[in-house]
């Protein structure tokens, strides 16, 4: 559960569930679904600097994240140890972790705090917890995760195509360097 019934736990549930209806996140859901989803999660602080997610790890403990405060980095490891390309900057209402919640596999990115944050966690118990006591919130809250990850799918999908395209110029553009080149060579 995220708090107890104090006054100032209560403004953060709103904030959570507020948060939780915007854009970055589930804006799919309710208010009212929102308010039950938050319940079942928890506070986290996350100190500056720190990795809270890395890349190819996971465990049964995985959780989907709310940013309530703060920014964190989303980073992509590249090929060699040190090399690494931050994908986004997210902040406030900003979710993370879905993927890992749902299937438990390893995470698909690094996750770093820009500046300390403040944020909701749903750990995969309080997600079967959740299921078990309130299955029509919990179906919404699947449906709305699923939705935001179709939508991912698809903009890396288009991305994919418009790489796909610059490698085809790209590569069409040295093949005409290479035969000028090779014609220069041979007339020598």
């Amino acid at each position: 559960m995220f708090f107890g019934k104090s006054v100032r736990s209560e403004a953060v549930q709103d904030k959570a569930a507020t948060l939780l209806v915007t854009q970055g996140a589930l804006v799919e859901l309710s208010l009212s679904d929102a308010r039950t989803v938050v319940r079942y999660m928890r506070p986290r602080r996350i100190p500056s600097g720190a990795v809270f997610i890395r890349q190819g790890e996971g465990d049964v403990d995985d959780a989907m994240l709310l940013i309530l405060e703060g920014e964190a980095t989303v980073e992509q490891e590249g090929m060699g140890a040190d090399d690494s390309l931050i994908v986004s900057v997210i902040g406030p209402g900003s979710l993370l972790g879905e993927m890992a919640i749902l299937d438990g596999e390893p995470r698909s990115a690094t996750c770093i705090a820009a500046t300390d944050l403040a944020v909701a966690e749903l750990p995969r118990d309080g997600l079967r917890k959740l299921i078990k006591e309130e299955p029509e919130v919990s179906a919404r809250l699947l449906l709305a995760v699923s939705k935001r990850m179709s939508e991912r799918l698809r903009e890396t999908n288009r991305k994919l195509k418009s790489f796909a395209q610059l490698s085809r110029a790209l590569q069409q553009e040295l093949d005409a360097t290479h035969s000028i080149n090779r014609k220069l060579l041979d007339a020598e």
